[in-house]
């Protein structure tokens, strides 16, 4: 079975008795758990501080070289000086037993410096994490660093380091095009098998929306055949002019593949960023919280009155979602913002591409309007409405770290997580219970699925010790739906 790996790990130090993973089944594999209590997240560096401030740099002067060139180029270059090793150590949340956490762990990752005093690294490289430190090329001294914000969904985490000294010398990486297929990519990073700085080199073989393992979306990514290891996670892919075109963070992996790895692209770190900078806090990717068929079938357009061969069907509206005021079951999405959307859900990208009709929503912000073109009964429509981020019925992500829970008489609720399902295995959380986790729908903000994970055995609950991993009864859901949460007063 292909599994895919996140591949921020790490070079473990300390054997995990038991690690965990935080993402569905049916997706890609991301790396083992690693998040934290939850951190505030201070204010952007000012303008003046003395953090080395980004330079523009020359690009070289002989794009003709051969590839051994190129190659002494980026392993002399002093741009390789900005990518760092990280230090983390993580606490996860135990989900079987939410009062506790499991066996604190060490892992190592990659980040590279983007000025005003700021890393890149991946979220799953920090997940869960207790202490951070990051230690620079050629330096014997490592400095503390404080987690800013964690983008889960698109798997980058942005760093702060106080210590002036580190930065002494430093020259911050510039973020380069998306690059096109064949272009060469050199990937850079602390992996396993080392403790020096490590340089691979291969090709761009694909770009297009891919399913993000560490997180719930499906954001561009950008495939390459250079080799990823355990410990890249979280270091630049460079182009041949030394620019930034993304940060290396999973691989796929099966008997029948090899040299699959990705990259995520400077479009969704620029894209993170600025979320950052606009509202002082991660906030994530918009959804329009929506099911869509593809409208190949003619006899199907035919049905729903489409003219041409363009189009998307809505099979389903998330309640919960701001396009659920405009968009209803049986439309035909034929155009976003403007631009036209085929009957296999693509819209052209670039020149002579064509990629998925997500990446379109990708780009906006959260609140951002979006104007939709649609299909209805025949008459053609523009309706206008707000996009959020998609909030899961059943979260990929525990806000907080810690998951609540709810103790009455020996019977422990809690609500159902991914974390929780891969925690416990798949056979034992049941089929029903499965299918609801992978299909439904939240009917209004807040909505859980409650679940009794266990019984501590009592004398008040004689005869019920051996049920585990039920779903509560619709009384006990609206009682602990009321507060939105579980985690009020009489929780934990």
């Amino acid at each position: 079975m292909a599994i895919a790996v996140a591949s921020c790990w790490f070079n473990a130090f300390a054997t995990v008795g038991a690690s965990r993973s935080t993402f569905s089944s049916h997706r890609l594999f991301s790396s083992p758990q690693i998040s934290a209590t939850r951190l505030a997240v201070p204010k952007a560096t000012s303008s003046n501080s003395q953090y080395p401030k980004k330079k523009k740099r020359t690009p070289p002067k002989d794009p003709k070289s051969s590839p051994e060139g190129e190659t002494a180029k980026i392993q002399d270059a002093s741009f390789l000086n900005a990518v760092v090793k990280v230090y983390c150590t993580h606490t996860a949340p135990d989900y079987s037993l939410p009062w506790q956490k499991q066996r604190q762990y060490t892992s190592t990752g990659s980040a590279f410096m983007i000025g005003d005093g700021k890393l890149l690294t991946n979220a799953h490289c920090v997940e869960h994490n207790t202490q951070v430190k990051v230690k620079r090329r050629g330096d014997d001294t490592k400095y503390v660093a404080k987690v800013l914000a964690k983008g889960m969904e698109c798997d980058i985490a942005l760093l702060s380091v106080e210590n002036e000294k580190f930065w002494k010398g430093a020259e911050p990486l510039q973020f380069g095009h998306l690059p096109r297929l064949q272009d060469p990519v050199t990937v850079v990073g602390y992996p396993l098998g080392g403790d020096t700085i490590s340089v691979t080199k291969g090709v761009v073989s694909r770009i297009e929306v891919t399913s993000y393992a560490h997180g719930s979306a499906e954001l561009l990514g950008i495939q390459i055949d250079a080799a990823i290891n355990p410990g890249n996670s979280g270091g630049p892919a460079f182009n041949d002019q030394g620019e930034c075109i993304g940060v290396a963070f999973q691989v796929y992996r099966s008997d029948d593949t090899e040299n699959i790895g990705y990259v995520i692209p400077t479009t969704v770190v620029s894209h993170f960023l600025e979320d950052y900078e606009r509202n002082g806090k991660y906030t994530g990717f918009p959804s329009l919280g929506i099911l869509l068929q593809k409208l190949e079938n003619p006899a199907l357009r035919a049905c729903l009155k489409v003219p041409s061969n363009e189009g998307v069907l809505v099979r389903r509206v998330e309640p919960t979602s701001g396009a659920s005021n405009v968009l209803k079951e049986g439309d035909v999405i034929v155009s976003f913002d403007g631009v036209e959307v085929g009957s296999e859900g693509t819209v052209p990208f670039r020149s002579t591409e064509r990629i998925a009709f997500r990446y379109l929503i990708s780009q906006k912000f959260t609140g951002d309007i979006a104007e939709i073109g649609i299909i209805r009964s025949g008459a053609l429509l523009k309706v206008h409405t707000a996009i959020y981020p998609r909030v899961h019925l059943v979260p990929y992500h525990i806000e907080g770290g810690q998951p609540s829970y709810l103790i009455v008489a020996g019977l422990v609720f809690t609500p159902l997580s991914e974390p929780l399902i891969d925690e416990e295995c798949e056979d034992s959380i049941g089929l029903k219970l499965l299918t609801k986790a992978r299909y439904s729908m939240a009917r209004f903000k807040g909505e859980q699925i409650v679940v009794l994970s266990q019984v501590l055995a009592n004398e008040v609950n004689i005869g019920y010790e051996d049920m585990s991993n039920e779903q509560a009864s619709s009384e006990v859901q609206r009682n602990a739906n009321k507060e939105h949460s579980p985690s009020c007063s009489s929780c934990r």
